[in-house]
This record gives structure tokens, sequence and C-alpha cells, in this order.
């Protein structure tokens, strides 16, 4: 499980029909507050409704086509929380 700030949407107009309906984000992994801004971008299918600027949960791999919103469909990011707050404590 990872966790990524909500940067914007993803429209695709062709696409498989398995994936009709279903909302994209792209979201920038890691938490920048925390000196791990990446420059890569995933993106992830969002059955919650996360908006820009959120951060969010994901799940990558295997696990994203566990849960029962994206069974069976063809994907590898899904968001399952939208973060309220965290705190990083540093040693």
């Amino acid at each position: 499980m990872y966790i990524g700030t909500v940067v914007g949407n993803a429209v695709a107009t062709s696409k498989v029909e398995k994936l009709t309906g279903q909302k994209f984000l792209l979201i920038r992994p890691g938490l920048e507050e925390a000196g791990r801004k990446k420059d890569e971008l995933l993106i992830a299918v969002d059955p919650l409704g996360a908006g820009i600027g959120e951060k969010v949960l994901i799940v990558t791999g295997s696990a994203a086509r566990e849960l029962e919103e994206t069974k069976g469909l063809p994907v590898d990011a899904v968001v399952v929380g939208i973060v309220n707050d965290y705190d990083i404590r540093v040693n």
C-alpha cells in the first residue's frame, strides 16, 4: 500500500469495455513533505471520488484486482482510501 497525492484526472475515450464508467486519476506517489517526491505518475482507478490535491492510499498489483469494485478489471492501481491526516515522526 502506498500514499500519494492526486495531481490530475486521466480521460480515455477509447478503452477496453470493462473499464467503461471507471474514473482514472493521476497520482504522484510518495509524500513531498517527507522529501520523497518522485517524478513518476501512477494512473489509478478511483471508486471513492478523490479530488485533485488530496492524499490517497493506493494498492497496486494483484491487490488492486481483489476489491469488489475491481474484480475482473485489467487494473494495476486503485485508490482504497482518502487520507484525512497523517503524522511523520523523524528519529
